[in-house]
């Protein structure tokens, strides 16, 4: 059983080899994955110390939020198209792929870019 006392606990913790201690001024703590965002406003951060390791507990309410580079979907690029882009500019393919790529796919944008014209 855990003692109900914040002082006995921080005691017994600290007989274990345990410390903690609570960061104050935490505004948000954003966790970033690869289809969305978990932001956590106003959260309760404890660190705790651990044979040399930090543990960061984090607890609050939770609001979602969808990525902003999870929702742009990269271009489709086809082999033609990487093709045409070789053949008008005289670069490699890895070069007209790059181009189509920052160009999202755009042909005629592509090739300005590598032309430079």
């Amino acid at each position: 059983m855990f003692p109900t006392n914040p002082r006995e606990l921080r005691r017994r913790m600290k007989q274990l080899g345990i410390d903690a201690e609570e960061l104050r001024g935490v505004r948000s703590v954003t966790i970033k994955l690869p289809d969305k965002e978990v932001i956590i406003r106003d959260p309760q951060v404890t660190v705790m110390k651990i044979q040399g390791q930090k543990i960061y507990y984090v607890s609050g309410g939770i609001e979602e939020a969808v990525s902003e580079e999870a929702s742009i979907e990269a271009p489709v690029i086809s082999e033609d198209d990487i093709k045409f882009v070789m053949e008008q500019t005289g670069v490699t393919r890895e070069e007209a792929l790059n181009a189509l790529r920052r160009a999202n796919g755009d042909i005629p944008q592509a090739i300005l870019l590598l032309t430079g014209k």
